[in-house]
């Protein structure tokens, strides 16, 4: 494909109806992408991000549980049979542990140094935030492809919608001469009526093309959120080239994919790394930790204790090879994709450059075919008038005229669609100058 391409598009400067405020196509655009019900959900995605970002962000926070347990036990510590009977013998009665126990407590723990893996679950959820959010823009960015189709429809419509009419008044201009020349004997009245039911069909093929455009209208005006009455041709002076092209979605939704494979494989490395934290841990009940207290006393008490605590969990070893060949064959299949996205986008747009310089070929010849038909028909218009053909022959070139005229705006509009296709596929941008 070449490495750059340059496209000259000019067309003469107006409006459909010049009473009525057009729509252009980029304020639709606009307005779809603000109407279309995905756009909602980047801010629902940005809020969830932030909550979850923000709840592992609270690790960091003291960690607080209260427990109260009662058990009974089969079996309690006790003395030894000599030691009880010489406990006894100096007065000293020891009750012993009671088999049924009860604690009520709180242990608070503080993590001190986690080895990056708050850290890492943060940079997971942001970048998960963000493939939600690449992939709610690619949806959106395809409603203007969407748009497009419409809105070259109604353009094309618009042609043919005034083309019909001119093809009405030559009609009807012509209906008018044979009914002249009926009054003065030199035509027949079949010749008169021959024209009329052309100019009768020509007015049905009107009310089906405006219902055509009427149903555009509403589905435009839906899918834009806003009432479209009339569409603005982009008649302009385009300029585009290679270095305008943006990045399509579908990449940056790669893009994004990507950089959570490699977010996921960091936080394999800060799984293996040791743990460090403080914590203390206090109780009341019974047995407490004076246990020569509590066999000769059976009261509750306030228990507690504080200390440090270092884990190390090499269990992420089993799994860590595993694991890592999974995001790798992953970042993989993500790779194959952006190439077979990348060599499709190349062929559609090889596909629309040649559209484009054909339309351009078309289009030189357009005007000369619609010269010599119009010659044609005003020729027999003539020999008609002198009795030279008949009718069937005249409006056989009228319409012939009409067809190359139909055909030049068709060329008109397919060429403009063409070019804002190319927009569309390479994501680019153009030079704008209505003249």
């Amino acid at each position: 494909m070449r490495r750059s391409i340059f496209i000259v598009f000019t067309l003469l400067h107006g409006f459909i109806v010049p009473s009525v405020m057009a729509q252009s196509l980029e304020e639709c655009q606009q307005a779809a992408e603000k109407n279309y019900p995905l756009i909602c959900q980047y801010g629902l995605i940005e809020k969830t991000t932030e909550l979850t970002v923000d709840n592992i962000q609270k690790g960091w926070l003291p960690q607080v549980s209260a427990s109260a347990q009662a058990t009974y036990q089969s079996d309690v510590p006790s003395w030894p049979d000599q030691m009880e009977t010489m406990m006894n013998g100096m007065g000293i009665h020891m009750k012993g542990l009671k088999k049924d126990q009860y604690r009520v407590g709180i242990d608070v723990s503080q993590t001190i140094y986690d080895g990056g893996a708050i850290s890492s679950r943060k940079t997971i959820a942001r970048e998960q935030g963000n493939v939600e959010a690449a992939q709610t823009e690619v949806s959106i960015y395809n409603a203007r492809k969407r748009v497009n189709e419409m809105y070259f429809a109604l353009l094309l419509l618009d042609e043919q919608i005034k083309l019909n009419s001119d093809l009405q008044a030559l009609l009807s201009g012509n209906e008018r001469k044979l009914a002249s020349m009926v009054k003065g004997g030199t035509a027949a009245e079949s010749d008169w009526l021959n024209v009329k039911a052309e100019r009768l069909n020509v007015v049905q093929q009107a009310t089906g093309l405006a219902s055509q455009k009427q149903m555009l209208q509403r589905m435009l005006s839906t899918f834009c959120g806003m009432e479209v009455k009339e569409v603005q041709k982009p008649l302009m002076y385009a300029t585009m080239t290679q270095e305008q092209k943006g990045v399509r979605p579908e990449l940056k939704a790669l893009d994004a994919q990507i950089n959570l494979l490699n977010a996921q494989e960091k936080a394999l490395d800060a799984a293996l790394k040791p743990k460090f934290g403080v914590f203390a841990q206090g109780y009341y009940g019974y047995p407490g930790m004076n246990m020569f207290e509590d066999m000769m006393r059976h009261n509750w008490s306030l228990n507690g204790l504080i200390g440090a605590r270092l884990t190390w969990n090499i269990g992420a070893l089993y799994t860590r090879k595993n694991d890592k060949e999974r995001i790798n064959d992953q970042r993989s299949m993500i790779n194959v994709q952006r190439e077979v996205f990348l060599f499709n986008n190349n062929m559609e747009q090889i596909q629309q450059n040649e559209n484009i310089e054909r339309y351009q070929k078309l289009m030189k010849d357009d005007e000369e075919i619609i010269k010599l038909r119009s010659a044609v028909r005003k020729a027999a218009e003539s020999k008609l008038a002198h009795g030279i053909i008949d009718v069937n022959d005249l409006v056989r070139e009228i319409n012939a005229e009409n067809a190359a005229r139909v055909q030049q705006s068709i060329h008109e509009i397919e060429m403009l669609k063409e070019v804002y296709d190319w927009q569309f596929t390479v994501n680019g941008k153009s030079n704008v100058n209505n003249e």
